[in-house]
């Protein structure tokens, strides 16, 4: 494999709902920051790696590109359920590493509807839906809070304090689709939509995009280092077979495994760690992703959520752009806007939010069915 691969260039749209907009034009609103950001144009580009699920089979990325500047490179439209940005980043990553591309373009984007996500499989015969277990996300991650509940003795309370944590981040980032304080008794007293998860502790639909440009170690060096950001390492997992209950999906092993891979592949560990971005799509799936990233013992998580350690200014601060709670899910996006998340600390630009001397950073996504997608960058 060829030497590093750096971010050059990276950013987002503010998250917030576009009815007015297409989704190649939200794509393309984001690839032109990302391309002003690294200081190229599309000219430059060597191939497009486009992350998209609802409208994956029209051609995104070409329609896309038909906005900005058709150039004949290859074209790449990806999906993997949540984790789909995070799928097109590495594809992107793994052609420079393959010596194919010295600088390629990456893109996220999604226009969420209304509604629950899951519970209509399109399978034939008598619905399952209800009858063994569920299939949609509240119900899902429900039944982990629950459990994790009567493992590790975790209250209705730290549930509800990581949305909190999350909301008061968001005021930090001009980017966050919302930007509102969420006291503990607000997030407590919503409406409940499958405990332990209240409606303020479920990730908020909205439409976004990010987008990102990846460059090989050669040409990073050729265009300028200055803000340059090092993938220490990229890793995308599924679920191994688990002899289980298959009433209530488990969410937890791809996480765990793709976490080791990525510490391994880094050469690091989680201690190493200066902020997280972590699939937040409810509150009671930020406190099962603690454990699973290393952050701490399962049974330790609720404790540290108590004593502030996941807040800004904390030992291990996660999710500071707000996280998918308040700076929004659009589920095609979320994978490369957790990247950009992290770019900004180590750059030293996020602002209010900004973690001081930040070095390394981790973000993390995870999409039922399942893939999950986890990088670690690194300030170069």
């Amino acid at each position: 494999m060829s030497d590093d691969v750096y971010i050059l260039g990276i950013d987002m749209i503010k998250f917030g709902r576009f009815p007015n907009k297409t989704v190649p034009e939200l794509a393309a609103e984001s690839i032109l920051l990302a391309l002003d950001d690294a200081g190229l144009s599309m000219g430059d580009m060597e191939a497009f790696y486009c992350g998209n699920i609802k409208e994956v089979n029209r051609m995104v990325g070409q329609k896309t590109l038909q906005l900005i500047g058709q150039t004949g490179i290859p074209i790449v439209n990806c999906t993997n359920a949540c984790a789909t940005g995070a799928t097109a980043f590495r594809e992107g990553w793994m052609s420079i590493k393959a010596g194919m591309h010295d600088v390629v373009l990456v893109s996220g984007v999604e226009k969420m509807g209304t509604g629950l996500l899951g519970g209509d499989t399109g399978e034939l015969g008598i619905p399952l839906e209800g009858l063994i277990g569920s299939q949609t996300m509240p119900a899902i991650f429900s039944e982990a809070g629950m459990e994790h509940a009567r493992n590790h003795g975790t209250s209705f309370e730290q549930f509800a304090k990581i949305s909190v944590k999350n909301h008061h981040h968001s005021t930090m980032n001009p980017k966050s689709r919302y930007q509102i304080e969420t006291p503990l008794k607000e997030v407590m007293e919503s409406e409940m939509i499958a405990y332990p998860n209240t409606k303020l502790m479920c990730s908020a639909n909205v439409d976004g995009s990010a987008a990102a440009v990846l460059v090989s170690e050669k040409k990073a060096k050729e265009l300028g280092m200055s803000r340059a950001i090092k993938v220490k390492a990229s890793v995308l997992t599924s679920d191994p077979y688990d002899d289980r209950n298959f009433a209530m999906p488990n969410i937890n092993t791809l996480t765990k495994n793709a976490a080791t891979q990525a510490y391994e592949m880094a050469g690091l560990g989680p201690e190493d760690l200066d902020l997280v971005e972590l699939h937040d799509c409810f509150a009671s799936a930020e406190m099962l992703h603690y454990g699973n990233l290393g952050l701490c013992k399962d049974e330790d998580a609720g404790r540290y959520v108590d004593e502030g350690r996941f807040e800004i200014g904390g030992i291990m601060p996660v999710n500071l752009s707000g996280g998918l709670l308040a700076k929004g899910h659009p589920t095609g996006a979320t994978g490369v806007a957790n990247l950009y998340e992290i770019c900004a600390h180590l750059r030293g630009e996020a602002g209010k939010r900004q973690v001081k001397n930040a070095r390394i950073g981790l973000a993390h996504v995870i999409g039922l069915g399942s893939a999950c997608g986890i990088h670690v960058l690194e300030k170069a």
